[in-house]
C-alpha cells in the first residue's frame, strides 16, 4: 500500500454509502475518494455536494464521480450497493439478484488491474463478502465485510451504560453471522481484565439472577437493534457508516487493531469455507489473523450453528 496517497473507491452512493464517504470526510479518513453508482447523474451530484462541504473541513480530500477504471490504483474498493427484496419474493432469490449484480461490479473492478481490498457493507453482509470472493478470485485475507463490528459496538454501550463503564473498557463481542443466528460469547466478555460474569456473580444476594437476566436482555436487544430502527425510520445508515470508517482507518493506518469483521475461517473454530463475523486483526493487508477466542463448548455449537445457517444460504446462490 502507498504512503503517498489514500483512495478509497465507493460503490454505491445510497444512505449507507453516503453515511460513509461524510463520515470518510469527516474524519479524513482517505486522500482520495471516487463514487460509483448506476445512477451515475446521482454520484456526481454527491461528489458535488460533498466538495462544497470540504472548506468547512479539517480535508483537502479530491472527491469525484469516476469509473471502474478507476480501481486500478485504489487500495480499498468499498461496496455498498444491491437490490431491495420485492414483495412476495423469497431470500434465495434476492441473493441470486444481488450476486448478479456483484458480479457487474466485482467483473470489472478485477478487469482494472485492482489489487487491493474489498470491503463489502451489502446485506446479507457474510454472504455478499463470500460472493466478492469468489466472483474476484482474490486472496480470501484482502476480502472482509463489515460483520458484526457494528454490532459489537451495540453491545458494548449498552454494557458500558449497565455497568457505569466506559464503553470503551468494555471487551466483548458479538459473533457469527451478522442476523438471527449471531450471539454473544460472555464466557469472553471482560471490563478491563475483568469477566463480566464473574461481575454478576458478585453483585450481591439476589442480584447475580437479575444481572444474568439483563444480559440475556441486552444480547436480544443488540439482535434486534436494526429491526427497531428500521421500523422507525426506515433504514440504518449511520452507524454502519461510522464502522465502515473505522476499518478503513485500520487498514490505512496498519493498526493491527482487532475488529469483528466477516472473514473467512480457514479451521479456526474447527470450521472452513465460510465467511462469518469473528474478532480478526486488521491491518494494511486486510485480515491478518483470525483471532480463536477460549469459546465454551455451548458457544463453539452456537457458532457452528450459525457457520450452517450460512452455509445452507450460499449454495445455489453462484
Amino acid at each position: 500500500m502507498r504512503a503517498d496517497k489514500r483512495k478509497v473507491v465507493l460503490v454505491g452512493t445510497g444512505m449507507v454509502g453516503m453515511s460513509y464517504a461524510y463520515c470518510l470526510l469527516n474524519q479524513t479518513a482517505c486522500d482520495e475518494l471516487v463514487l460509483i453508482d448506476v445512477d451515475k447523474r446521482k454520484a456526481e451530484g454527491e461528489a458535488m455536494d460533498l466538495n462544497h462541504g470540504l472548506a468547512f473541513s479539517a480535508s483537502n480530500m479530491k472527491i469525484y464521480a469516476g469509473e471502474y477504471g478507476d480501481c486500478k490504483d485504489a487500495d480499498i474498493v468499498v461496496i455498498c450497493a444491491g437490490v431491495a427484496q420485492k414483495p412476495g419474493e423469497t431470500r434465495l432469490d434476492l441473493l441470486k439478484r444481488n450476486a448478479q449484480v456483484f458480479k457487474s461490479i466485482v467483473d470489472p473492478v478485477a478487469e482494472s488491474g485492482f489489487n487491493g481490498i474489498f470491503l463489502v457493507a451489502t446485506n446479507p453482509v457474510d454472504i455478499m463478502t463470500q460472493i466478492t470472493c469468489e466472483l474476484s478470485g482474490f486472496n480470501p485475507r484482502r476480502v472482509l465485510g463489515t460483520g458484526t463490528a457494528l454490532d459489537t459496538a451495540r453491545l458494548r454501550y449498552l454494557l458500558g451504560e449497565y455497568l457505569e463503564v466506559d464503553p470503551r473498557n468494555v471487551h466483548a463481542y458479538v459473533i457469527g453471522e451478522h442476523g438471527d443466528s449471531e450471539f454473544v460469547p460472555w464466557s469472553q466478555a471482560m471490563i478491563a481484565t475483568k469477566p463480566v460474569l464473574d461481575l454478576c456473580r458478585e453483585s450481591g444476594q439476589g442480584q447475580p439472577e437479575l444481572c444474568c437476566s439483563r444480559l440475556e436482555e441486552m444480547e436480544k436487544e443488540v439482535r434486534g437493534a436494526a429491526y427497531r430502527i428500521i421500523e422507525a425510520k426506515k433504514a440504518t445508515y449511520y452507524g454502519i457508516g461510522m464502522a465502515m470508517t473505522r476499518i478503513t482507518k485500520a487498514i490505512f493506518g496498519d493498526e493491527h487493531s482487532v475488529l469483528t469483521v466477516s472473514a473467512m475461517l480457514r479451521g479456526e473454530y474447527g470450521q472452513r469455507d465460510v465467511f462469518i463475523g469473528v474478532p480478526c486483526i486488521i491491518n494494511q493487508n486486510g485480515v491478518q489473523k483470525v483471532l480463536t477466542l477460549s469459546l465454551t463448548d455451548e458457544e463453539t455449537e452456537k457458532l457452528a450453528r450459525s457457520c450452517d445457517t450460512l452455509r445452507e444460504s450460499f449454495q445455489g446462490v453462484l
